[in-house]
């Protein structure tokens, strides 16, 4: 969600990128808020393998996040360019997981996690973005809960609610490293396709011969 374009900070003469969101939408109450999420998740992450973000910007009619300017190609483009080999699968595979990891303890879950949403530097260094969809399990989601969870009768009221927030953040991240499993089986096969030698079979009709090369 929003338009990202690359600027350049005046004041700290950097480059960010911006993401802007479109004027068309900015009326609409449900996407403020998820705009606002995006930037409250990011501001409580601090991860070398996640863009990071360095403020929010507004005025009558527009909205933006402020965030570092990652180099380098999308994973979908890298892809698309050709099946990677298996060393160079690897490393970026590990830093999605080190990111996804890092998100997890923090009881923030991804939920859009595709090829398009990782860039790869040109040093290696892999950035996982756009947390626009992400939920953030915050322990009051267990509030108002009237009945013990099994194991837990007797527990004291916020042990309760750690409990299932602990539990939902289990569950969630157990569906985003699928998610990840699912795209190194993608790559892991690609790079499979790109060994298999193809053999070509060349048909001659002659005296009533079959010659195969």
């Amino acid at each position: 969600m929003g338009e990202v374009y690359r600027a350049t900070d005046t004041s700290l003469k950097r480059t960010v990128a911006l993401k802007v969101l479109p004027a068309s939408v900015a009326g609409d109450a449900d996407r403020l808020a998820r705009f606002q999420r995006e930037a409250e998740v990011l501001a409580a992450l601090n991860h070398p393998n996640i863009a990071g973000i360095f403020g929010i910007e507004a005025s009558t009619d527009i909205r933006a996040l402020v965030m570092e300017f990652v180099e380098g190609p999308t994973l979908a483009d890298r892809i698309a360019a050709g099946p990677l080999p298996f060393d160079e699968a690897l490393p970026i595979a590990a830093q999605i997981a080190e990111a996804l990891e890092a998100a997890h303890e923090r009881g923030i879950i991804h939920r859009d996690l595709k090829p398009a949403n990782v860039k790869v530097r040109p040093d290696g260094t892999v950035k996982v973005l756009d947390f626009g969809l992400a939920k953030a399990l915050d322990p009051d989601v267990g509030r108002g809960f009237s009945r013990a969870e099994p194991g837990l009768e007797g527990a004291a009221p916020g042990d309760r609610v750690l409990h299932v927030a602990r539990t939902s953040t289990r569950a969630a991240g157990r569906s985003t490293r699928r998610h990840l499993g699912i795209r190194l089986r993608a790559l892991r096969d690609a790079h499979r396709e790109a060994r298999v030698p193809v053999r070509r079979h060349h048909r001659c009709h002659r005296g009533g011969h079959h010659t195969r090369t």
